[in-house]
C-alpha cells in the first residue's frame, strides 16, 4: 500500500510522521522496521501516529514505535513534533492541546517561536514501576536518592534509576565525549535487571544549571536527542543534589532546557520541532 508521512526531528532526534485521523493506520512491526530504515526505507529514530482523540478531553491519540518495530510509551522529543504537525496540517488550531498515549496524558504547548513546551508528567521511582528488579541489591544512598549498582561484563556502574513513562537509568560520567556509550550502552539497556530493557543515559555536568547527555535508547541505540532521557538525567541529577530546578540540556542534536520543581510535581521540557520533508512510500 502506498503510505503518506512527514519527516520530522527535534534536536535531531528524527521521526516518521503518519495521519490515523483521515485514513486508519495499523501497521506490523516489519513495516514499521521498513519504515525506520535508513538505507532501504525514509530512516527515523521512532515512528509517531496521529490517532483520534480516544475520549472526552483529549484531543489526539499519540501513538510511539521504535526503530525496532515495538511500541513504546513515550517520546518527549517526538511529542513537540506532534504538536507542530497538527498545527501544520490543520488538524488543530490551539496552542495548548492534550494527548494519550499507551499509559499517560501529556500537555503539549506551543510558542511564538516554534519551541514547544512539553508537560512530560511526574516522575516514578519505585522500582516496580520502571521496571527494574533490585533484589538483593543494596544502593549508595546520595542527597535524596539512590544510585544502584549494576554488574557488567567489565565491571560495575552506578546508575540512577526512574521511571518518565518509560524506564531509563542515569550514570554520571567525568567526559561525555570520552563516555564508552556504544560499549556500555547495550549492556545496560538489555541488562537483566530491567526487564522491559531501558534507556541507557550518560550525563555530565557541566554546572549546576547546565549538562551534556547522550542516551542509548532501548530499541534504537544512541540518537541525537532524548526527550525523555532529558527529563529523567535532570531528575536523578536534582535529586542526587548535583543540579538545581532548571537545567539546560546539551545534545548531539541541541538545547533542551528541563524544569521540576520536586516530587509530585511534572517534568517541563521546551525545545525545538522542524518538518524536514514530506513525501509517499509503498509499505
Amino acid at each position: 500500500m502506498k503510505l503518506r508521512f512527514t519527516k520530522m526531528q527535534g534536536a535531531g532526534n528524527d521521526f516518521v510522521v503518519l495521519d490515523a485521523i483521515r485514513a486508519p493506520v495499523d501497521l506490523s512491526a516489519a513495516q514499521v522496521r521498513a519504515l525506520a530504515d535508513r538505507h532501504f526505507g525514509i530512516g527515523a529514530d521512532q515512528i509517531l501516529v496521529v490517532d483520534p482523540s480516544p475520549g472526552p478531553g483529549i484531543d489526539f491519540g499519540y501513538r510511539i514505535f521504535n526503530a525496532g518495530g515495538d511500541e513504546v510509551e513515550h517520546c518527549g522529543n517526538g511529542a513537540r513534533c506532534f504538536v507542530r504537525y497538527v498545527r501544520e496540517k490543520g488538524l488543530s488550531t490551539k496552542d495548548r492541546i492534550r494527548v494519550a498515549t499507551v499509559n499517560r496524558v501529556l500537555e503539549l504547548q506551543w510558542h511564538a517561536d516554534g519551541r514547544v513546551t512539553v508537560d512530560m508528567g511526574a516522575p516514578e521511582f519505585a522500582p516496580a514501576q520502571v521496571p527494574f528488579d533490585d533484589a538483593g541489591l543494596v544502593p549508595r544512598r546520595v542527597g535524596d536518592f539512590e544510585l544502584w549498582p549494576l554488574a557488567l561484563g567489565g565491571g560495575t556502574v552506578e546508575v540512577a534509576v526512574l521511571s518518565m513513562g518509560n524506564p531509563h537509568a542515569v550514570q554520571r560520567v567525568a567526559d561525555i565525549d570520552a563516555a564508552d556509550v556504544a560499549g556500555i550502552g547495550p549492556q545496560v539497556e538489555a541488562h537483566a535487571r530491567f526487564p522491559q530493557k531501558v534507556n541507557a543515559g550518560f550525563l555530565q555536568v557541566l554546572a549546576r544549571d547546565a549538562v551534556a547527555l547522550r542516551v542509548f535508547e532501548r530499541g534504537a541505540g544512541e540518537t541525537l536527542a532524548c526527550g525523555t532521557g532529558a527529563c529523567a538525567a535532570v531528575v536523578a541529577g536534582i535529586r542526587l543534589g548535583w543540579l538545581d530546578a532548571r537545567v539546560d540540556v546539551a545534545t548531539r542534536g541541541g538545547r533542551l532546557t528541563i524544569e521540576w520543581g520536586g516530587a509530585g510535581t511534572p517534568v517541563r521540557m521546551t525545545g525545538p520541532a522542524q518538518t524536514v520533508f514530506e513525501g509517499e512510500i509503498d509499505i
